[in-house]
């Protein structure tokens, strides 16, 4: 049985397919349409209306994919861009309307219990207590979990591209102090989280996402073409002198250096402050990078939950959206701890 998800996020929109017969979803071929739909959102996040015509034509495009290679069922879902779209109405018909597919919003604390699941997966037992950051366009979650979901799942708007699009727009290089005024306020969001973090103590920090992988890349980790196999580190230290080489390079002259692709050049300094500043409030030296993430948590859940359902893979009908999809477990968020203002439900 073959499934896909389509994954619609600030900067791209990813189709994977996966072989569901086993324990695990094994990859068989993945598709990138890069809309960069986060250029075109206006002042109040709305999406006009030809980058919603490209969306509705990526997801079309997708879904004949799909059908080529022969998937049983597609789940579709988009985070921060639609999700916090006051006219996310809107793009959800148009989608609807030409590809067939009903594209759910996914919650940002959601983007973190399944992003942690997957990470766990690849991880094993052996990471023990595990605290995972995550950095997309939009939003950066953080997990925490002493077994295979999470006990703490948080999201934040702090993710690169929004980040660079309201502080670091006005010049290219940013001045210093609309560095310092990111780094701020990274801290004053995750002041209160990376303390509750800090005190549980965990034993491996894992790190996913697109911008962490090209940060790691940029700080020495080795190339994407030795394969996912191969041990990838982001070390704190060495992430401060290239934050440092970052801070004083136009977004152009970014995208030349290791790891760094042309279309993520210009965010990806505001990535490097929340990776930096987010380590040092989680007094973590190390990342260990993983390369699965948010698409692979939700085959892995899909999977899970249909065999305790006794149905074969790919038989349920209710992908992990907002509102519909089934729990992780009772302790997806920590009993008693509070969810602090900022995250999102």
């Amino acid at each position: 049985m073959r499934v896909g998800v389509l994954d619609v996020g600030s900067n791209t929109v990813r189709l994977e397919i996966a072989d569901a017969g086993g324990a695990v979803p094994l990859p068989v071929h993945t598709v990138k349409y890069r809309l960069r739909l986060a250029d075109d959102v206006d002042s109040t996040g709305r999406l006009p209306g030809p980058a919603v015509r490209r969306l509705a034509e990526a997801a079309a495009a997708a879904r004949q994919e799909a059908d080529d290679w022969g998937v049983a069922r597609l789940t579709a879902f988009a985070t921060a861009i639609v999700r916090e779209a006051p006219d996310r109405a809107r793009v959800l018909a148009a989608v609807r309307e030409r590809s067939g597919l009903e594209l759910r919003l996914m919650s940002g604390r959601r983007e973190a219990e399944l992003t942690f699941l997957a990470a766990r997966r690849w991880m094993g037992w052996r990471a023990g207590p595990m605290v995972l950051l995550d950095i997309g366009g939009g939003s950066a979650e953080v997990a925490f979990g002493r077994a295979g979901v999470p006990d703490l799942a948080f999201s934040f708007p702090l993710g690169a591209g929004r980040l660079t699009r309201e502080y670091l727009g006005t010049a290219d290089p940013p001045p210093p102090e609309q560095l310092r005024a990111v780094r701020r306020l990274v801290r004053h969001q995750l002041r209160d989280v990376a303390a509750r973090i800090r005190w549980e103590r965990p034993h491996t920090a894992v790190a996913t996402s697109r911008t962490l992988h090209q940060l790691a890349r940029l700080c020495g980790a080795p190339p994407g073409r030795e394969g996912p196999f191969t041990p990838r580190y982001l070390h704190r230290a060495r992430l401060r002198s290239e934050l440092r080489r970052l801070a004083r390079l136009p977004a152009a002259e970014r995208a030349a250096l290791p790891g760094i692709s042309p279309s993520r050049a210009g965010q990806a300094l505001a990535g490097a402050v929340v990776a930096h500043t987010t380590m040092a409030l989680l007094e973590v030296p190390t990342l260990e990078l993983c390369p699965w993430a948010l698409r692979e948590g939700v085959l892995i859940h899909q999977l899970e939950h249909d065999a305790l359902r006794g149905e074969p893979p790919g038989a349920a009908d209710h992908p992990p959206g907002a509102a519909d999809h089934p729990p992780l477990s009772d302790r997806s968020a920590a009993a008693g701890s509070p969810t602090p203002p900022h995250a999102c439900p």
